[in-house]
């Protein structure tokens, strides 16, 4: 799987603002490879409906035919990168990139809402009850500064990562990291 997909055309990052493509790509994603009805099912939704929006992700690029895992009578799609990113300053030449990007900040802000809902510390261990959660954090920055601190932390998290490989109470983690400069009201 290849770590990106770096989208510089809002027609194709349009195609995962869908609600239903932007669940399949993060089961995909999170899960591993499915099939329509495998996808369907875990999502409460026909695989004819399933399987026209891996058809639409399938055409733009985000996710592949499982090459390893055939099944005889239906597709098996996998995702083809860990995560989509996009230059919203690029995006934002158009009226359209604006738009897509404002939607899939909702989308991110949405999902990150469904998943601390479903988080139900009964269910975990101590250590990771405590050190799960989020923070805010109110700061001044300059636009350079904020770019370093985005970059560091997918370079802390790549080192991480791979120095905690196959760690036995290693758990699939999601993390969120974003910002946005805020402007002042005036009194």
């Amino acid at each position: 799987m290849e770590e990106s997909y770096k989208i510089s055309d809002p027609q194709v990052l349009r195609a995962v603002t869908h609600p239903l493509r932007a669940r399949l790509l993060g089961l995909l994603r999170a899960d591993g490879p499915a099939t329509a009805s495998e996808l369907g099912r875990k999502m409460g939704e026909s695989s004819g409906s399933t399987s026209y929006h891996l058809r639409e992700l399938f055409k733009y690029g985000f996710i592949e035919e499982d090459p390893e895992q055939r099944d005889g009578r239906e597709r098996r799609w996998r995702a083809r990168h860990r995560y989509t990113s996009w230059n919203s300053r690029e995006m934002s030449d158009t009226a359209e990139g604006r738009e897509v990007v404002k939607v899939m900040r909702l989308w991110q802000a949405d999902a990150l809402g469904q998943i601390v809902q479903e988080f139900d510390e009964s269910e975990w261990s101590p250590e990771w009850v405590e050190i799960a959660g989020m923070s805010d954090h109110i700061t001044e920055l300059p636009p350079a500064a904020l770019a370093e601190f985005m970059a560091r932390t997918e370079e802390i998290l790549r080192e991480l990562e791979a120095r905690h490989a196959g760690a036995p109470d290693a758990e699939q983690v999601r993390i969120w990291v974003g910002a946005s400069p805020h402007a002042e009201e005036e009194p």
